[in-house]
């Protein structure tokens, strides 16, 4: 969630300044000419997964291999999103969350954590870290003083959005949530980021295969409309 929420899309990729607090009342989607929510896909699951399966692990191999090929996704990345519907299926029935939403959020935000050549590693890591650009109050960006102490972003004057999914300190102070169970939350390991931003995401819009809970939770996550345009159809073309 970048804070510069008003800012074109293509900011996501050019300026990755990162996931600002969400406004939980959201006019329609007539409105704000919003697009209706895509169509929510779950992967395919693991025969071998169980109840404590780090979130790597829970989407089926066959499905991640043939998938990651259609897509261009990488298959680390792939796995964290198809990991975080799934687990997010069992947790939240009422949400509805499709990987496929969370791999266009991904693509938008870090190019699935790409971005200036770093990558998903196989433990997740994405490595060199992503960190966005100073939030000061400069012309498409919001104020937001250091919140952290520099913990996450490095940035003791500034916040920063931080991570593949880019989330600002205080959200993730928030809603971190531990993906690949090693114990911490961390924004910058992938698994982590895609059930942190499938958490929240569920939370400030509910059912999420409606077009207004889908509307809500991707304007909590950037009010932006040509935002909101450029996940939806990555979301309809990620689903095939």
């Amino acid at each position: 969630m970048r804070a510069t929420s008003w800012a074109p899309a293509l900011a996501a990729v050019l300026l990755l300044s990162g996931c600002g607090p969400a406004e939980r009342s959201w006019p329609s989607v007539l409105e704000l000419d919003y697009p209706p929510a895509p169509q929510q896909l779950l992967p395919d699951a693991s025969p071998d997964a169980a109840a404590e399966t780090p979130l790597a692990e829970l989407a089926d191999p066959g499905w991640l291999r043939d998938t990651a090929a259609r897509t261009g996704i990488p298959r680390r990345a792939l796995a964290a999103y198809a990991g975080a519907a799934l687990r997010l299926a069992q947790a939240d029935e009422g949400c509805g969350l499709g990987w496929n939403t969370l791999a266009g959020i991904g693509a938008v935000e870090s190019v699935h954590g790409s971005y200036l050549g770093a990558r998903a590693w196989a433990d997740g890591t994405v490595r060199p870290p992503i960190v966005g650009i100073p939030l000061d109050g400069r012309e498409g960006v919001m104020e937001i003083l250091d919140t952290d102490g520099g913990v996450l972003d490095g940035d003791v004057e500034w916040d920063r959005a931080v991570g593949p999914m880019q989330f600002i300190p205080t959200t993730w102070g928030e809603h971190a949530q531990d993906g690949n169970l090693d114990g911490r939350a961390d924004p910058h390991q992938i698994d982590d980021a895609a059930l942190t931003a499938a958490r929240y995401l569920c939370a400030t819009g509910g059912d999420v295969t409606s077009d207004d809970g889908w509307t809500a939770a991707l304007g909590a996550y950037n009010r932006s409309v040509s935002y909101a345009h450029d996940v939806a159809d990555l979301a309809e073309s990620y689903g095939g």
